[in-house]
């Protein structure tokens, strides 16, 4: 099955290199070209084999979605020259994920069920289950780990601990609400419920822009609305699209990330379903049918259009 693992280029004006889980970055001073592969990453971990076709719908959903919050916040795009790349404002990232959540579901219902009534700052009450629809969204924040795990943390130890300034995050804080409240809006025109999702930002020049994805399956959960309240009642699980039904594989094959706990072998049926959940959240978020690149020439074909854009 063929896939996009990883790229190698070198450009000549090139100024550095780096490798994220899904990821190939590469910078031109004040630019930067974001490859999106098709390497999945579940618990913080690379995940080994590819899944086709996964980093042209992450790079077209996000850029579908930059657009359409571009009066929100202003955002890191410049072009789209290839399906599989962003062409973007070398930003100086915010060392935070702005994670949101309107539902209490995956990680944020684990913790629940632990016994925590409190994540990140946010208080929740006793008495719910898992996909309930929270009383008001929470904002639960995570560390921006260079390698390893992300963590949890309240916004009153980001500031105190210097990772963003009080009156910055204050900003990031009123962007997350903002972007969250849009992409539930146009989730509910395609049928979906924007259960969680995460935002990263960064400064250039002194300004705030949004970087990175948005609202796609990597970084968002979405339920199917059509259902949800029945599902609930009955306490169904809910039917929905993300990456959460490769997380709950992995935990059922005892996989977490962690030490000493090996990646369950991924069959090429497993591959070909996860890829097919993938282009199915691409059409049915965007509205659009999905056309498959061509994979005989992919890595000419996006060092080309690189070079044309840098």
């Amino acid at each position: 099955m063929q896939a996009l693992k990883e790229t190698n280029f070198h450009f000549d004006k090139q100024t550095g290199f780096y490798r994220g889980k899904v990821r190939d970055v590469y910078y031109f001073q004040d630019k930067l070209a974001v490859v999106a592969t098709d390497r999945i990453s579940a618990f913080d971990v690379v995940l080994p084999r590819a899944i086709p076709y996964k980093g042209q719908v992450l790079n077209q959903i996000a850029a579908t979605f930059l657009k359409a919050t571009s009066d929100i916040v202003p955002n890191w795009v410049l072009s789209h020259p290839d399906p599989n790349v962003t062409i973007g404002i070398n930003c100086e990232p915010f060392k935070v994920e702005m994670v949101i959540r309107g539902y209490l579901a995956g990680h944020a219902w684990r913790e629940y069920q632990s016994g925590k009534r409190e994540i990140c700052g946010a208080h929740l009450p006793d008495g719910l289950r898992e996909n309930d629809k929270l009383p008001a969204p929470i904002i639960t924040p995570t560390t921006k780990a260079a390698e390893g795990h992300d963590e949890d943390i309240s916004p009153k130890a980001i500031v105190a601990t210097g990772i963003v300034a009080e009156e910055e995050y204050r900003q990031l804080e009123n962007y997350t609400r903002q972007l969250f409240a849009r992409g539930t809006e146009i989730a509910a025109e395609r049928g979906l419920l924007l259960v969680d999702t995460k935002y990263e930002f960064g400064k250039a020049s002194g300004k705030i822009y949004l970087i990175d994805e948005v609202h796609t399956p990597d970084s968002s959960r979405y339920f199917y609305a059509d259902g949800y309240a029945e599902r609930q009642k009955d306490g169904q699980p809910q039917k929905q699209l993300s990456k959460e039904f490769v997380r709950k594989w992995l935990i059922e094959n005892n996989f977490q990330g962690m030490a000493n706990q090996r990646v369950p072998e991924m069959d090429d049926d497993w591959i070909q379903s996860i890829s097919e959940r993938y282009i199915e959240l691409f059409e049915v978020v965007t509205g659009q049918p999905f056309q498959k690149t061509d994979y005989s020439q992919a890595l000419k074909r996006i060092e080309a259009n690189i070079l044309q854009n840098v």
